[in-house]
C-alpha cells in the first residue's frame, strides 16, 4: 500500500475482554472488503480499562471503537462527552473520535433490540423480565421503555432496582411476564448446556425468549423456548444493526 492510500486507512476496533469470537471484527471485515474500503478492524483484548488510553494513545489512525462486556459501563470516565441516550441510559458500546480528538460515547444496543424486537410483539407484550443487570440490559430496559413495556430485573444477588432473584421465580411469575430477555453470558460458546435458571415450564407460546448471545445460534435458554412453541430470537439481527448504526455515527461530518 502506498503513502496515499496508507493516510486513507482508518482503525476501528472493539473492546472488551476475551473477545478472540468477536462478531464485529468478522462484520467489518467483510463489509470493508465488499465496499472496497482501506480500514482495518481489530479486537482491543484488555483485562482492565485503564490499559484503553496507552491503546488509544499508541494507534494512529483510530477513528472510532466498539465496546462490549465487561466495559461498557467502565469506560464512561474515560470519555470526554456522551450523547444524551447513553447518558440516559448509562452504558456506552460505541466511543466517536471527534476533529478534535475528543471522544464521545453513544448507544447503539438500544437501536439494534428495539428494532430487532418490534416485528414480534403483539398486543399481549406489556411485561417483561430482564436476566442480568449489567451494562447491556440497561439499553435494553431503555429500549422497552420507549416501547411502553413494563419492565424488572432478575439477578442473583439483591441490589437497587432489583424486583426478583432467581430463587423468587415461580411458574406464576413466568405466566405474567410474557417477554424474557437473557441479557448475561450464561450460555456462551463453549458453556452451551448452560442457561438461566428460570421456570421453563410456564413458558408458552405467547412467550418471547430473546437472548443476547448469539454463539451459538440457538442457546440452551431459546431451546427451551423452542420446546414451548414461544418466539425465540437470539442476538445476531441485533449486532448487525447496532453495527451498521455505529458505523453511521463513526462517519458522521
Amino acid at each position: 500500500m502506498d503513502k496515499k492510500q496508507d493516510s486513507k486507512k482508518q482503525i476501528f476496533g472493539l473492546v472488551g475482554r476475551d473477545i478472540s469470537y468477536s462478531f464485529s471484527r468478522g462484520y467489518f471485515a467483510d463489509k470493508f472488503k465488499k465496499e472496497d474500503l482501506p480500514h482495518g478492524y481489530v479486537n482491543i483484548d484488555i483485562n482492565d480499562i485503564s490499559q484503553l488510553e496507552d491503546y488509544i494513545q499508541n494507534t494512529p489512525n483510530l477513528k472510532g471503537l466498539n465496546v462490549t462486556i465487561p466495559y461498557k459501563e467502565e469506560v464512561i470516565p474515560l470519555l470526554d462527552n456522551l450523547n444524551k441516550r447513553a447518558k440516559k441510559i448509562g452504558a456506552v458500546n460505541t466511543i466517536r473520535f471527534t476533529t478534535n480528538k475528543k471522544l464521545k460515547g453513544y448507544n447503539t444496543d438500544y437501536y439494534g433490540f428495539k428494532n430487532s424486537l418490534k416485528p414480534h410483539l403483539r398486543a399481549h407484550h406489556t411485561s417483561a423480565l430482564i436476566l442480568g443487570t449489567g451494562g447491556a440490559s440497561k439499553a435494553i430496559a431503555y429500549a422497552l421503555s420507549k416501547l411502553n413495556i413494563k419492565v424488572s430485573y432478575v439477578s442473583r444477588s439483591a441490589k437497587k432496582g432489583v424486583r426478583f432473584l432467581y430463587t423468587d421465580l415461580t411458574e406464576a411469575i413466568i405466566s405474567e411476564f410474557q417477554i424474557i430477555i437473557n441479557c448475561t453470558p450464561i450460555g456462551t460458546f463453549p458453556k452451551i448446556d448452560d442457561c438461566p435458571n428460570i421456570p421453563y415450564t410456564a413458558i408458552t407460546h405467547k412467550h418471547i425468549l430473546y437472548d443476547l448471545i448469539y454463539n451459538p445460534e440457538q442457546t440452551k435458554f431459546l431451546q427451551y423456548g423452542e420446546l414451548k412453541k414461544a418466539t425465540t430470537i437470539n442476538g445476531l439481527e441485533m449486532l448487525k444493526l447496532q453495527a451498521e448504526k455505529s458505523w453511521e455515527i463513526w462517519n458522521k461530518s
